[in-house]
């Protein structure tokens, strides 16, 4: 057996259903067959293999299925493209519940050698996702904070993130009286430099 490869996935398999354990060994060995320089891992409770430092697929088994998925964002969008993603189950291959579920091996190969192409070139594996932008200032919120100077000046220097968190508390009431609450809780908070989860920031 391999150096690379860790007794804690061993074991990992071992203790899986019977049906899942000649999946796991396949993908496995396919896994380090297209990427001899693979170091396993055991992530998030699950298996995982490891390219120069860096996830790049991994496998699962639970009750009543396995899943084997990558973890580049380009390769979830080329599998995406050529199987479909089907949504039911954590991975792009679905729910497999026998080797005959699995693409050939010489299809595995090629994704997992993309994949490692993939890595090599330095794309991105999760380009971080684009800001949300800044809701409206609801008028009411407007209005209170023209009528407090401590709290517009603290408004303005608060980060775009900080005053979403109260528009969206403010504006997520359902009822008049809970948001007329709200209303001043803010101001009363704002003025005081505090963000809308003060009380958890030191906790």
């Amino acid at each position: 057996m391999s150096a690379r490869k860790n007794p804690r996935i061993d074991a990992y398999i071992a203790k899986s259903a019977a049906f899942a354990r000649p999946i796991l060994k396949q993908l496995r060995q396919l896994v380090h067959q297209a990427c001899p320089e693979i170091v396993e891992d055991i992530k998030w409770g699950m298996p995982s293999f490891q390219y120069q430092g860096k996830i790049l697929c991994g496998i699962a088994a639970f009750k009543a299925h396995a899943t084997f998925g990558f973890w580049h964002q380009g390769m979830e969008k080329l599998l995406a493209r050529k199987i479909g993603k089907t949504g039911e189950a954590m991975g792009l291959l679905g729910k497999v519940t026998c080797l005959d579920d699995l693409p050939s091996d010489k299809v595995m190969l090629g994704y997992l050698r993309t994949a490692v192409r993939l890595h090599d070139s330095g794309a991105a594996i999760r380009p971080k996702p684009k800001a949300r932008p800044e809701p409206p200032v609801p008028s009411d919120l407007a209005d209170a904070l023209k009528r407090s100077r401590r709290a517009a000046a603290a408004w303005r220097d608060f980060s775009p993130s900080a005053r979403r968190d109260y528009v969206e508390w403010i504006t997520g009431a359902k009822r008049t009286g809970t948001r007329e609450t709200r209303l001043l809780t803010t101001i009363e908070w704002v003025a005081a430099g505090k963000k809308r989860n003060w009380k958890y920031e030191n906790c």
